[in-house]
């Protein structure tokens, strides 16, 4: 169980994410990612890689670790930092109830 919970004000950091999904962030930041990366795995959003720096897609931790990761249907991506981007819009969505509006995005999301 995490200590801390995203609050309405970490909505702030979307979009910092968004422009930079993957480097050094903020501290803020750092803390928003650590709760989506921290808490319970079962149904957790992983992205699994198809094709080293150029194909991923969309999976699904399992229950117990060791267990396969389960693939979303339908959902691949060419673009690894539009990949992140809706790793994050999912997580956030799973932990708030809340939808990020998906123009924040961006192209790159295969059949997502």
């Amino acid at each position: 169980m995490n200590r801390y919970s995203l609050q309405p004000e970490d909505k702030q950091f979307i979009d910092e994410f968004m422009r930079n999904p993957i480097g050094h962030h903020s501290p803020g930041l750092q803390r928003v990612l650590n709760v989506m990366r921290g808490g319970e795995l079962d149904g957790k959003y992983v992205l699994v890689i198809l094709q080293p720096y150029r194909r991923w897609a969309l999976g699904r931790l399992p229950a117990r670790r060791g267990e396969p990761i389960s693939l979303v249907e339908g959902v691949e991506y060419k673009c690894q930092l539009q990949a992140e981007r809706d790793v994050f819009v999912r997580r956030w969505k799973d932990l708030t109830g809340e939808d990020i509006d998906h123009e924040l995005i961006g192209e790159g999301a295969v059949n997502a």
